[in-house]
């Protein structure tokens, strides 16, 4: 059995859940993502976690992770809108805009925001 090496991966579930949340909240994005990393591993039904942690790859320049992610809970819930809104931001930072736009127009449909004509 793997050992944690570090205070911040011992715990439940729910106190790393909570760890993390914190250091994504004070902005320490790469330590938020190694701890969601473990926990989206440990529970890969769970959005939230996954969510989170591509968020925490994109705020900390990740993005080849973060698209990773991305495409990985798009497949497994393809109707999630800010998957969709966080892909098209994320490849819009690598310089990949084409690809960018239908799931930035997919992300705005969701949420109701149509273009006026």
């Amino acid at each position: 059995m793997n050992a944690p090496t570090t205070y911040f991966e011992h715990g439940t579930a729910a106190e790393r859940w909570e760890r993390a949340r914190l250091f994504f909240d004070a902005k320490e994005y790469a330590r938020a993502a190694q701890i969601l990393c473990a926990l989206a591993q440990e529970a890969p039904e769970q959005l939230a976690p996954r969510l989170l942690l591509a968020r925490a790859y994109y705020h900390s320049a990740q993005l080849s992770r973060a698209e990773e992610e991305l495409r990985a809970l798009l497949e497994r819930w393809p109707v999630e809108d800010y998957a969709h809104l966080l892909l098209g931001r994320t490849l819009e930072r690598r310089g990949r805009a084409g690809e960018a736009r239908p799931h930035l127009r997919m992300a705005a449909a969701m949420a109701g925001e149509f273009p006026e004509e």
